[in-house]
């Protein structure tokens, strides 16, 4: 099977956006605008942290602020020379930095970047664990969600068997990324087919 014709492909997976369960956006940036537009989305590996970041991006720009996206990682823990120039001498209090991987600062370097950027008119950040700024949102997973995406991603054919949803749910601790990459291998080696309903 080509890449591209895997119905959990990368291009497809790309096409799904946040889903929430038990709230909605006009929750989110209620109790966005409430707390100055600071603090933490919070959630496990897999759990839609950096979608929902991303997805929070064009509803600031409605408001008329400027997001700004910021992202470490393990392979990536620094911030670029060209990053750490923009961030001191370009950000306002209309921009609202975007951090996604926040927890790659140790506690000194994150004091020095919440010092450095004190002058922004927001900050928020994901993380796998509470702190450094109040709780926005948790992001969860379930199987029903897993198995939306799985409908979605399949559309107009035979659904996959909910059993082995659950057993992918189960087997990577609700990381949806990771069933949904179980899934594009087990297509990519023919172990799995999707028929026209």
């Amino acid at each position: 099977m080509r890449a591209r014709d895997n119905p959990f492909s990368k291009a497809r997976l790309h096409t799904i956006r946040y889903r929430f369960e038990e709230f909605s956006w006009d929750q989110l940036m209620k109790r966005l605008e409430e707390t100055g537009y600071r603090g933490v989305i919070l959630g496990g590996e897999g759990t839609g942290k950096t979608t929902l970041l991303e997805d929070l991006e064009p509803r600031l720009r409605e408001l008329d602020l400027t997001p700004v996206r910021l992202r470490l990682s393990v392979e990536a823990p620094r911030f670029s020379p060209m990053m750490d120039q923009m961030l001191e001498s370009r950000v306002t209090p209309r921009h609202i930095l975007l951090f996604d991987g926040s927890e790659q600062l140790g506690w000194w370097a994150w004091q020095k970047f919440r010092w450095e950027n004190r002058g922004v008119g927001g900050l928020i950040i994901t993380r796998r664990t509470p702190g450094r700024l109040p709780t926005l949102f948790r992001c969860g997973t379930s199987v029903d969600l897993l198995e939306g995406i799985v409908s979605e991603l399949a559309q107009g054919q035979r659904e996959i068997d909910r059993a082995l949803l659950e057993k992918l749910f189960r087997r990577h601790r609700g990381n949806i990324r990771l069933a949904l990459k179980d899934l594009y291998d087990r297509f990519a080696l023919g172990r799995m087919k999707l028929a026209p309903v």
